[in-house]
């Protein structure tokens, strides 16, 4: 039997649970099983793209890991209150040119009763990387290991 959904209002457990079962989600590279974590009438900002509804996200996410090769993310909860959770990230990919990048950014997030993601609005800045700055090395795509450090353990 599938666990409950964690739904607001969130304590501080149940943040960082939903963090990190969204860094799982999108760690599996998978647009439609993504999407079901947002209402379908969700929006997004993305950098510059704004996006309302499922097939949106589907579209977007598709081409983002044609694109982002080699994906690895990993989450961190910032700030959480009511319905509300902050989240600050990284991920690193490497690009078609076959160079490798790290994303930082931070994103705001808003759940609805039944916890599915109504609002999400992301800042993101990429910096290019030499691939002997890379720190995420697990298999991909999947979970990032229970025992692999995070974003502030990793001085990121």
């Amino acid at each position: 039997m599938p666990a409950q959904p964690i739904v607001p209002p969130f304590s501080r457990e149940d943040a960082i649970a939903k963090v990190r079962g969204a860094e799982d989600l999108w760690n599996a590279r998978d647009p439609a099983r993504v999407a079901l974590a947002y209402s379908e009438d969700s929006r997004w900002r993305n950098r510059t793209t704004w996006l309302t509804g499922r097939d949106e996200i589907v579209a977007f996410l598709t081409q983002k890991w044609e694109r982002e090769l080699d994906y690895r993310l990993i989450k961190e909860m910032w700030a959480y209150g009511g319905n509300r959770i902050a989240v600050r990230f990284a991920y690193e990919s490497r690009g078609r040119d076959g160079l490798w990048y790290r994303s930082y950014g931070n994103e705001n997030w808003q759940f609805d009763e039944a916890g599915r993601c109504q609002f999400r609005h992301a800042s993101i800045n990429d910096l290019q990387i030499e691939e002997s700055e890379r720190h995420y090395h697990w298999d991909a795509p999947g979970p990032r290991p229970a025992d692999h450090q995070g974003l502030s353990d990793l001085g990121l």
